[in-house]
């Protein structure tokens, strides 16, 4: 599963930076602090909309899910991440449905 970690460079990166990791069923965001971790997931299949924001050198990445549960947020991306990201959200989420357009076997 691919994984994209956050700059540490950037606003609440610097010791424990967020990484997303984005897998054929679903799409986890990590945040650790010292004593706990934070785990966000939602299913590719239920994922809405890919936000990216760009500016000068980082990129924030919102996930938004169809179900109305609160988006996935992260900041501190490069761009070719961001990108990465959102390339392979629509190509997993492509998958299913041009196995279904060519019927049964």
């Amino acid at each position: 599963m691919p994984a994209f970690q956050a700059s540490r460079w950037t606003r609440g990166n610097f010791l424990f930076p967020t990484v997303i990791e984005v897998g054929e069923k679903a799409v986890v965001r990590r945040k650790r602090s010292w004593l706990s971790r934070d785990e966000i997931s939602i299913s590719v299949q239920k994922i809405a909309s890919v936000h990216i924001k760009t500016g000068l050198i980082w990129s924030d990445i919102l996930i938004e899910s169809s179900g109305g549960t609160d988006p996935l947020a992260s900041h501190g991306h490069n761009k070719a991440d961001a990108r990465r990201i959102k390339e392979l959200i629509e190509d997993y989420q492509a998958r299913p449905m041009a196995e279904e357009e060519r019927g049964p076997k």
